[in-house]
């Protein structure tokens, strides 16, 4: 079994999404898929968290509306034919309702987490769909329901595993699954997340949970810099 993860950037378009696709579709091992929210989606999220606790409510609002207009957007351009068009803006559309009920919620409570989950939700709904289109056979697996932290905000390996093998031979025929990173629910069963780069510790948490053959980090960029450029001068990408 491989994990493989692809972070913000890879899902950021339609154009990308298909070239995620094609090398999920390339790999013939079973393999657990990890995805990040699609790039710049977790900002405008926490965004619309800190408008609503300062109460500016309209402003939450109409960030949310030109969320979901860019989420229209990409669902225009990534599917091919008009029924899963249709099928995706009815899942973004929920999931955009969802945003606007709670940012209307009560002032009270406190749901920044449970806002800021939608961006994961998204992506990994949007994928499996493009894979359902692409005849591609996914199985969806929620991060929720295998992913847990305990009282200290540290993930709780056993239980990772406890959870997540029956997922798995649910459908013993299966050989991709899709599931979220950075999401994951706290020991209060109370949706969290594993903090900012929270994808990446997603795979491998689940990697050495399933004592995965490898975990893969997908990037887009075309390398790494030799030292950190907000510091040094004249750095280079090797």
């Amino acid at each position: 079994m491989l994990v493989l993860k692809f972070g913000g950037t890879s899902v950021g378009s339609a154009k990308n999404i298909q070239k995620v696709v094609e090398i999920i579709a390339a790999i013939h091992e079973p393999k657990i898929v990890v995805l990040s929210a699609v790039s710049g989606t977790t900002n405008t999220l926490l965004e619309i968290c800190s408008q609503r606790k300062n109460n500016l409510k309209d402003a939450a609002i109409l960030n949310v509306h030109q969320l979901h207009n860019q989420y229209l957007d990409l669902v225009n351009n990534l599917y091919k034919t008009p029924l899963y068009k249709e099928k995706a803006r009815s899942v973004v559309g929920t999931l955009f309702n969802k945003l606007t009920s709670l940012i209307k919620g009560l002032e009270e409570l406190n749901l920044d987490n449970i806002i800021v989950a939608q961006g994961e939700t998204l992506s990994t709904n949007l994928v499996q769909l493009y894979l359902n289109e692409s005849d591609i056979s996914s199985n969806l697996i929620s991060a929720f329901d295998f992913m847990q932290t305990d009282k200290n905000g540290e993930p709780e390996i056993e239980v990772l595993s406890e959870k997540i093998r029956p997922l798995l031979t649910q459908a013993p025929n299966e050989n991709l699954w899709i599931t979220q990173g950075f999401i994951c629910k706290n020991t209060f069963g109370k949706i969290d997340n594993l903090h900012r780069g929270g994808s990446d510790y997603t795979a491998s948490l689940i990697a050495a949970a399933i004592n995965a053959k490898e975990v893969q980090i997908w990037t887009d960029i075309d390398g790494m810099h030799n030292n950190d450029p907000r510091y040094v001068e004249n750095t280079f990408s090797i």
